[in-house]
C-alpha cells in the first residue's frame, strides 16, 4: 500500500511556478526547486517525474491563476474599452513593480523554451488562446454597442489587441516609464 503524501501538492506546484517564473527553466536548478518547495530531490522526482514535468504543471498553475485573473478583468464591469484598458494597465503596473518584475510567465516560457519543446508550446498556446477568446468576446460586445468602430473581423481585432498587450509585457522589461506604456494602451484603444 502506497504511503499517503506528506505535503500539499498545490503549495509545491505554486512554489515551483514562482521559482521557474523568477529564474526561467534553464536557470532553475533542482537545488532551487528543493529549496522553494521544501521537498527532497527524490520526492520531487518521484511525485512529478522530473523538472520538465514540474515545469508543465507550473504552466498549468499559471493558467489557473494569472490567466484566470486576466479573464476576470476582461469580464469585469464597464465598457469594452474600460475592460481592455483594465487588463493592459494591470499588466503594466504588475510588470513595473520592482518587488516582482517577473513579467508574464507564459511569455517568458514562449521565448525561452516553447520553440524546441512541443509540450511547453501547447501549454503556452493554451494560455494565449484563452486570452484571445475573451478578447474576441469583448470586441464583439464593443462593436454591438457601437463603442468600437473597427469593421475588421472580431478575432483579427482581438489578436491585434493581444499582440499589443503581449508586446507591452515584453517592453515593460526594459521600459520603466509608466506613462510611455500607458500612452501605447490609449493609442491602441483609440484605434479600435
Amino acid at each position: 500500500m502506497a504511503r499517503p503524501r506528506e505535503f500539499d501538492e498545490d503549495r509545491v506546484i505554486t512554489a515551483a511556478m514562482d521559482t521557474f517564473w523568477r529564474h526561467g527553466y534553464e536557470g532553475t536548478s533542482t537545488r532551487a526547486l528543493c529549496d522553494s518547495t521544501g521537498l527532497g530531490p527524490s520526492s520531487l522526482y518521484n511525485t512529478f517525474g522530473g523538472k520538465r514535468q514540474l515545469y508543465l504543471r507550473a504552466l498549468q498553475r499559471y493558467y489557473e491563476t494569472s490567466t484566470a485573473e486576466q479573464v476576470e478583468l476582461l469580464r469585469g464591469e464597464g465598457t469594452a474599452k474600460d475592460r481592455l484598458r483594465a487588463m493592459m494597465v494591470h499588466a503594466v503596473d504588475a510588470d513595473l513593480d520592482e518587488a516582482d518584475g517577473r513579467g508574464c510567465f507564459a511569455i517568458n516560457a514562449a521565448v525561452e523554451i516553447a520553440g524546441p519543446d512541443p509540450a511547453v508550446k501547447d501549454a503556452v498556446r493554451r494560455n494565449f488562446d484563452r486570452v484571445e477568446e475573451e478578447l474576441r468576446a469583448v470586441v464583439t460586445t464593443g462593436r454591438r454597442t457601437g463603442e468600437l468602430r473597427s469593421t475588421a473581423d472580431a478575432r483579427t481585432v482581438a489578436r491585434r489587441v493581444q499582440s499589443t498587450y503581449y508586446g507591452l509585457r515584453v517592453l515593460a522589461r526594459v521600459q520603466d516609464d509608466r506613462q510611455t506604456l500607458l500612452d501605447t494602451v490609449e493609442s491602441t484603444l483609440a484605434d479600435l
